[in-house]
């Protein structure tokens, strides 16, 4: 049911008590020692703390009615979890972090826990750090996250992840809030986060990136510029009258927006296939640097149309595109935890069928760490991480002419060693990554 439905959707400071490698699954955003280069975390602690943030005079979607032609208007309340770089108190508790998720019907949400490194509200470690806004699934919450949520702070950003609160993913009729929503919740939080975090110097405003994955990969694709279409998929779930003056130059199309972007990541972005929501070319809009990342056997929002389509249709920007042969849709959460084990609806939020979970999101933290250094910090010291020898990971090859200087040694990608940057010997498969510069228009 989920999927059927789901298809249709779509540095400053010093360093402090750095986060220590443990197992995989024990904390999401610490990984084993098969993890590439970049995956493990930086020198800082991690600290958290939750803001709440109101948007004013909201139309509610899932009160509109037909017969007036209106919606009324209400405040939209927002959770949001902010992770930093931190000096806590020496022998301070981390965080164990709580949520829920829809189960099968008729059976109620299962909740869960995830162990984390951060600890709650302790001191900033610095100022000036570079923000990023994270984007969670449809249904999903960002506890379920924190496999690049504590980690990307632990490298000396301030990442800030949105509760949206969505409808129930069962409920096929309430699809056409979060559709409206979750651009407009996205690009109401950058700026007040911009604002808020930049007055207190805990963040430096001017270098900000987006991360979405699944319905928050769509939304941060619109975030970024794309624009909607008005007909196909988004008018069979938005009533024209809140659709309309967010579409075809409507008078609130830009309200949808963040301005000044660095850099963008969509994971499994949904929004493509028939009737796609930016139509044939609404994503020619996007100039923002942009990572893909999608399971070529994904079957919720479908790779092809998806992912791959939109590689190809982001002509305006240099972008990316990471494919793991063979995952499916759960490649934006972290390792299931315990309770959500003993059902596979439950199970198949978070597993993959076919990668290990772990391994999956530190090759995937990797990339988003090579990506944002560079075009967010500004460090073209990390272009030879994404720039790969070969495109297929399975393809690069480590001379035994050329030993590693130890068993573990991490690929430095030069000469006639074409195994990717920062991945050790024989653990580089099963991968692909393709690169394309924006279009240069002619004189």
């Amino acid at each position: 049911m989920r999927m059927i439905m789901l298809g249709i959707l779509m540095l400053a400071g010093g360093a402090t008590m750095a986060l220590e490698p443990l197992h995989a699954g024990e904390i999401p955003s610490q990984f084993d020692v098969d993890a590439p280069e970049l995956a493990h975390p930086g020198q800082f602690a991690v600290g958290i703390r939750r803001l709440t943030l109101i948007q004013k005079d909201q139309a509610d979607v899932l009160a509109f009615d037909p017969a007036k032609g209106t919606a009324p208007r209400r405040d939209r309340v927002l959770a949001v979890d902010v992770w930093y770089p931190a000096r806590p108190q020496p022998g301070a508790a981390p965080v164990v972090y709580q949520a829920t998720l829809p189960a099968e019907p008729p059976a109620p949400p299962v909740s869960f826990s995830v162990p984390g490194a951060a600890v709650r509200d302790a001191a900033a470690a610095g100022t000036g750090f570079p923000l990023v806004i994270v984007s969670h699934g449809y249904s999903n919450d960002p506890a379920a996250m924190t496999w690049i949520t504590e980690n990307l702070a632990s490298k000396g950003y301030v990442v800030a992840a949105i509760h949206h609160d969505d409808p129930p993913i069962t409920d096929y009729a309430k699809y056409g809030e979060p559709f409206l929503r979750r651009p407009l919740d996205i690009a109401f939080v950058a700026d007040s986060l911009r604002k808020t975090l930049a007055a207190e110097h805990l963040i430096d405003a001017s270098r900000l990136a987006l991360i979405g994955y699944s319905m928050g990969g769509y939304g941060v694709l619109t975030a970024a510029g794309a624009r909607l279409d008005g007909t196909g998929l988004l008018a069979r779930f938005i009533p024209a009258p809140l659709l309309q003056p967010y579409v075809n130059g409507g008078a609130h199309q830009n309200d949808l927006n963040v301005k000044g972007l660095r850099a963008v990541v969509a994971i499994s972005p949904a929004g493509g296939g028939p009737g796609a929501v930016w139509g044939t070319n609404g994503l020619s809009a996007i100039k923002t640097p942009l990572l893909l990342m999608a399971g070529d056997a994904d079957h919720t929002v479908n790779y092809a149309t998806g992912a791959r389509s939109f590689f190809d249709g982001v002509t305006n920007a240099q972008r990316y595109l990471l494919t793991f042969k063979g995952a499916g849709h759960s490649i934006g959460l972290s390792p299931p935890p315990k309770e959500m084990r003993a059902r596979l609806w439950d199970q198949d939020w978070f597993a993959d069928p076919v990668w290990n979970k772990a391994r999956l999101n530190a090759i995937e933290v990797h990339f988003i760490t090579a990506f944002l250094n560079r075009y967010v910090k500004g460090d073209e010291g990390f272009a030879a991480y994404l720039n790969v020898p070969v495109s297929e990971s399975s393809d690069g090859n480590w001379p035994s002419t050329v030993p590693p200087l130890a068993y573990d040694a991490y690929s430095p990608a030069t000469g006639e060693i074409t195994v990717w940057k920062g991945f050790q010997r024989k653990h580089a498969e099963g991968l692909e990554l393709l690169q394309a510069a924006a279009v240069v228009a002619k004189p």
